[in-house]
């Protein structure tokens, strides 16, 4: 819990709530290594089954804080020392994409720049429907960080990645939804209910199966060969076999009930 940054666990989900309410949830130093630490605890904390990432006052996040940019904060280190600390901020969107449980962003008006990569980082997006996407960083003479273009790419190909962060139009949540770029688009008022109801039932999921899925799809995701996605399938396939939940779930198919899995 943090003036920026608040968080909520309840019966394996983990809510995490950016709240810079004045600014649009705007990253500054503050918020994003508190980012980075609670995403960072929850990728080895087995009571956080799943992760819901979102925003307070009706915006998801705008991005890096370019007010705090033109005052210069920063300048007083060198190249390198600000190479670091970026790319220490940026790990982030690597916890939310690599931990070995599904993360989802339920968004909200704004989402831009950092704020869309880091988005694009979870498993799956709840949009509404009139939320304002944007890469934003041409517009403000950046090429982009905390992962963007990699997700982007991933998920819609590199010609229309180019486009997007090439012109940087502002999209509609159902245009994004439409392209494939967020997971589902609705009214706004349905926004985060619909995604704590997906984040609810996923993190009382076979926890340890999600993961190895998530991994399995990471492996196609980076060019692994098929031979390798093959091995990974198998052993991923058979560990699983072994899990408490999976006889659970065996159990609960042959008495015709619905399986409660405990994520071991």
């Amino acid at each position: 819990m943090s003036d920026v940054l608040t968080t909520e666990l309840q019966d394996g989900l983990l809510i995490l709530r950016m709240s810079r309410t004045d600014r649009r949830n705007a990253l500054d130093a503050a918020l994003t290594a508190a980012l980075r630490d609670a995403a960072a605890a929850a990728a080895h904390d087995n009571a956080v089954r799943a992760v819901l990432l979102t925003g307070s006052g009706g915006h998801f996040c705008v991005g890096g804080d370019v007010k705090a940019m033109n005052q210069g904060q920063g300048a007083e280190m060198s190249l390198g020392e600000r190479i670091h600390a970026l790319r220490d901020r940026m790990s982030v969107s690597q916890y939310l994409h690599d931990m070995a449980k599904p993360t989802i962003a339920a968004i909200e008006g704004s989402c831009a720049g950092a704020g869309l990569s880091m988005a694009l980082s979870c498993d799956l997006r709840i949009c509404a429907e009139d939320a304002k996407i944007t890469t934003a960083f041409a517009k403000v003479g950046l090429s982009g960080d905390y992962g963007g273009t990699y997700f982007m790419t991933q998920i819609l190909g590199a010609a229309k990645a180019r486009e997007l962060y090439l012109t940087s139009p502002v999209l509609s949540g159902q245009q994004a939804a439409d392209i494939g770029l967020v997971t589902r688009a609705v009214p706004v008022a349905e926004v985060f209910e619909t995604a704590r109801a997906l984040a609810a039932g996923l993190a009382a999921g076979p926890t340890l199966t999600l993961g190895r899925i998530k991994q399995n799809i990471a492996l196609a995701e980076s060019g692994g060969s098929l031979a390798d996605c093959f091995a990974q399938e198998a052993r991923n396939h058979m560990l699983s076999s072994t899990t408490a939940d999976h006889r659970e779930a065996a159990a609960a198919f042959v008495e015709k009930r619905k399986p409660v899995f405990s994520g071991s």
